[in-house]
């Protein structure tokens, strides 16, 4: 059995998780073993780990490792519900991502949970007037992880992004609680308009791959949105559309779309 680490917090289920996992991997593939230590079993906390990932993959000759460091760990002790999104998010993408069976997978090797955690640090500066520097994150996060998220933008936690590639979110766009979406997904404007101009996506709500949602448009809780469709008017809560324009098709066809993940209606 793998030796516990002393940084354990029995209170922490989700960081006593992830040192657990981190323990086993390093005996399963010990050439991973500067990786697991640098990225996780040399940190006390979630927190500190997510500040050394994140400032690691955005960093670059513009800005250094450090100074990215110091502003994601100046994030995270001045807002506590950053992190604590961040753990929600690990739990979403474990839960509904077939493709992930441990919690270090989303920390060590997913980019759209790495995205995500790099927009939260970057709305967080937004929030504090510190503009410029959350335009360097969100530039930076569309440089590596290939995900553009206005810092701007509102978004609730328990999000799982999937493959994660080409997701567009704009600077007045709203996503709710425990959303899923798939790759190509942008919430997006129709135009040069300058107020509020963006989707507003309920919890609960499944975006299929490749989908647009485009306005000032709600798009009600537990409703889906089918892969490749393009949304133009509001959706009722608990409705299934697509099309292009996307019409309703149906209802959701579960109570939580996003958790179950059920795309087998989405056409």
């Amino acid at each position: 059995m793998a030796e516990r680490s002393p940084f354990i917090k029995e209170l922490d289920p989700v960081w006593t998780q992830i040192l657990r996992e981190g323990n086993e991997a390093l005996k399963d593939e010990p050439l991973l073993g500067g990786l697991i230590h640098s990225s996780i079993l040399h940190h006390k906390s979630v927190e500190q780990a997510l500040s050394y990932r994140i400032s690691l993959k955005l960093a670059s000759a513009e800005m250094s490792e450090q100074l990215i460091r110091e502003i994601c760990d100046e994030a995270y002790n001045s807002d506590p519900s950053i992190a604590m999104s961040a753990r929600a998010d690990i739990t979403a993408v474990y839960d509904r991502d077939p493709a992930c069976h441990r919690f270090i997978q989303p920390m060590l090797f997913f980019k759209g949970f790495q995205a995500v955690q790099s927009y939260r640090v970057g709305n967080w500066l937004w929030r504090e007037g510190r503009k410029d520097m959350a335009y360097f994150f969100q530039m930076r996060s569309s440089e590596v992880f290939g995900i553009d998220i206005h810092p701007a933008a509102k978004i609730g936690k328990g999000i799982m992004i999937d493959h994660a590639h080409s997701i567009v979110i704009g600077e007045t766009a709203v996503v709710g609680d425990n959303v899923s979406m798939l790759h190509s997904v942008t919430l997006g404007g129709t135009g040069k308009e300058e107020e509020d101009r963006h989707p507003k996506i309920g919890d609960g709500v499944l975006i299929g791959a490749g989908a647009k949602v485009l306005g000032n448009i709600k798009v009600g809780n537990c409703s889906r949105i089918a892969a490749g469709s393009v949304v133009l008017e509001e959706v009722p809560a608990c409705k299934t559309v697509a099309g292009v324009p996307a019409r309703i098709v149906g209802d959701a066809g579960c109570s939580q779309p996003a958790i179950s993940m059920d795309q087998t209606h989405l056409d």
